[in-house]
């Protein structure tokens, strides 16, 4: 949510943003949230000025009880209770005209980084560079489903009569590569100098709404029946609502967390040979990393952030890229972002494992989260990236680790973390 001020003083710099993010049919909240903006300056005026005015007449009544003038008292005392009902009435019309002018508000998207390529989908997205070498290995690479059942490690038939589509289970070597990888993905941030939390899985509306826009929350969230509860789509959404309401102390910051949870999500299974794998799911588990900041400090933190999970992935064997998303492939929350992505040496394209993203002062704005200093208190900023999710990650490694025999290469960093082991073979 951008400032109103911004809509007051400078309302074509808004409407322009939201025409470089091709959502057109935004254009007139702009003017309305300006003509209701004034229709509540108008209503405080009046409010203000009976105000006054009661105050005005209330001395008037105990000068006129002092000399005894009942009958004038109790005239005035009667225009001083219309004025209060007046102002009651005031109140209640300002406050329904500022919750349409924040429903209103939720809905224009942030202001876009200047940087931030102009197109309208992820089709749009603008290579920054690539890392390790995209290399095809001479024997063919199998499905990332068969190189799993290939090690005992991989059941969905069994998933989808106790959960139905869109779930699985992990077994052996399998579930324990997939455990690896989010422990060294965890202790890689805490060696980066990130705070390692567990947050909270189910998060009330009011966070929700804090976090995310409607369109991302009906596409995403289950919500609990009954309850003013939603199943996290990403611990990014209960870290940072962790802030809520809250004035940290300026020297406090950055605050620079990492944070591990089950994700949930309404996916719609892919159609054809993927429906098979592990590409959409409806739970899966991630590592997040999470910055809050000064807002000068912002994109020095969104570049070391994409940065970090490059050398993960590249640590993994891996070979990665990174992409600028474009305008319009930017949530309406988002200042900036970019994807990294994975090669698939099986279908010899890259694929997403990764989002970086910095969202300004919007999500603080909406929390309420400031930051306070000897002079002053501000909105600050909220950033996010994967640290590593899985099992996107994992497909990922299986595909570039596989070597021709059936076997699975162990990395070094992951090799404590997998009992000094340094191969999976396939079961026999």
């Amino acid at each position: 949510m951008i400032d109103i001020n911004l809509i007051r003083t400078n309302p074509d710099l808004v409407k322009e943003n939201i025409k470089k993010k091709f959502q057109d049919e935004k254009l007139g909240y702009v003017d309305e949230v300006l003509a209701l903006d004034s229709q509540i300056r108008e209503l405080k005026k009046q409010g203000d000025d009976l105000r006054a005015q009661r105050n005005s007449l209330s001395q008037q009544i105990g000068m006129l009880m002092k000399n005894k003038e009942v009958d004038k008292a109790e005239k005035i005392k009667a225009q001083v209770v219309q004025n209060n009902q007046k102002i009651v009435e005031i109140e209640k019309q300002t406050e329904e005209l500022a919750e349409k002018i924040k429903k209103d508000m939720m809905v224009i998207p942030n202001i876009i980084d200047k940087s931030v390529p102009i197109g309208k989908d992820d089709r749009e997205n603008v290579e920054i560079e690539r890392y390790g070498e995209a290399k095809v290995p001479s024997f063919e690479v199998p499905y990332h489903a068969d190189i799993l059942d290939s090690i005992g490690g991989l059941d969905k038939e069994s998933a989808g009569r106790t959960s139905g589509t869109g779930f699985y289970y992990l077994i052996g070597d399998a579930a324990r590569l997939h455990e690896a990888m989010l422990a060294y993905g965890r202790d890689f941030m805490i060696d980066k100098g990130f705070t390692y939390a567990i947050p909270p899985f189910m998060i009330r509306s009011d966070v929700v709404n804090g976090v995310m826009s409607f369109a991302e929350m009906e596409a995403m969230m289950y919500k609990i029946e009954g309850e003013d509860l939603y199943l996290i789509g990403t611990s990014e959404h209960s870290m940072i609502g962790r802030f809520k309401g809250q004035i940290i102390n300026e020297q406090s910051l950055p605050i620079t967390m990492t944070s591990y949870s089950p994700c949930f999500r309404k996916e719609i299974g892919a159609h054809g040979l993927e429906e098979r794998g592990l590409y959409r799911v409806h739970q899966f588990e991630k590592q997040e990393m999470i910055v809050l900041c000064k807002p000068e400090d912002s994109m020095a933190w969104y570049d070391k952030m994409w940065h970090f999970s490059v050398e993960i992935f590249r640590n993994l064997n891996i070979p990665v890229r990174a992409l600028e998303c474009c305008s319009g492939d930017l949530a309406d929350l988002k200042v900036k972002s970019c994807d990294i992505e994975a090669w698939s040496p099986r279908q010899k394209k890259y694929f997403e494992v990764c989002s970086c993203s910095t969202l300004g002062d919007a999500q603080a704005r909406r929390l309420g989260i400031k930051a306070k200093n000897d002079k002053q208190s501000y909105y600050l900023h909220t950033l996010n990236n994967t640290v590593l999710a899985t099992p996107r990650a994992l497909i990922a490694f299986l595909e570039n680790n596989i070597q021709e025999d059936g076997s699975i290469s162990i990395p070094k960093c992951l090799q404590p973390y997998m009992g000094g082991k340094t191969q999976i073979f396939p079961k026999k």
